[in-house]
């Protein structure tokens, strides 16, 4: 028996779906594109379901078949052709579900990151031992060594906000979020004051919505990565529950007006630091 193909990163997976949406745009079907360029309706979609890479030049045929004249699209896509090596997140992927998996994918690529959240504080900017207090929160319950992984991968992820040239980060977080005291009183406060820490970075924006606002909300944590055009945006919802990709583009504009209004209502940079300096003086 052959060996088995490895799963197609989610980068791959939307670079397919790109292709894909191209071609519907101009009405062609996966078999008229294959005849259109020599090859078979089968490897149309294989290309478009991330299984088979697709060269530069295939791409640009590709693009050229399909009426596309967006340069800076066509551009941002070949450069999502020529990747070969995984990145370091794959030696979890049959340590941890594949919605983990595509978060870090996202992240690493993502030319700007943004993050709601309403009970916890975010992932990126957690402590270890309060990702390793969320954790133990988990349902169904999780075993000792699957804790342990979900907490290592959880912080090797943070290395985003501290390369050479990090992505702008920006989060607006509920004060619920921080008065919940996952862990006990001294994580907690912990937690807070490495928030703290980390607000002073020039790369990253913390924004608190205080009690007594009302804002919109999913009811849930969302991850807003900027690709390095508008449409290559992705937005991830509930990744700790099966979690969702969306890159639709009117759910994607829905999504970015949804983060518009909750900075609205947010404190600024200045009063969320203040208020987080509160809070975990009062602890």
């Amino acid at each position: 028996m052959p060996p088995s193909m490895p799963l197609p990163t989610v980068r791959r997976r939307r670079l397919g779906a790109e292709l894909r949406r191209l071609r519907e745009r101009t009405d062609l079907s996966a078999t008229e594109a294959g005849a259109r360029l020599g090859i078979t309706q089968s490897r149309i979609s294989n290309i478009e379901a991330g299984r088979y890479g697709v060269s530069a030049d295939r791409l640009r045929a590709l693009a050229r078949t399909y009426d596309c004249s967006d340069e800076s699209l066509v551009n941002a896509l070949v450069a999502m052709t020529g990747e070969r090596k995984r990145g370091w997140w794959e030696e979890y992927r049959e340590l941890l579900p594949a919605t983990l998996i595509d978060l870090t994918e996202l992240e690493h690529h993502a030319t700007a990151l943004r993050v709601t959240q309403v009970v916890n504080i975010p992932g990126l900017l957690q402590t270890i031992e309060y990702a390793r207090a969320i954790y133990r929160e988990a349902v169904p319950t999780l075993l000792p060594h699957e804790i342990e992984h979900r907490v290592s991968h959880r912080i090797r992820r943070q290395a985003v906000l501290h390369r050479e040239i990090p992505p702008p980060y920006e989060s607006v977080i509920h004060e619920a979020a921080l008065r919940m005291r996952f862990g006990g009183t001294e994580v907690a406060k912990s937690q807070l004051e490495h928030l703290i820490s980390m607000s002073e970075r020039e790369n990253i924006k913390i924004l608190v919505i205080p009690f007594g606002v009302s804002f919109p909300s999913t009811g849930g944590g969302i991850d807003y990565f900027h690709g390095p055009v508008p449409q290559l945006d992705t937005v991830a919802l509930d990744v700790a529950y099966d979690g969702k990709l969306i890159d639709a583009p009117a759910q994607l504009e829905r999504y970015l007006a949804m983060f518009d209004r909750m900075r609205t209502v947010a404190l600024d940079p200045e009063a969320s630091r203040s208020l987080i300096h509160d809070i975990a003086k009062a602890i």
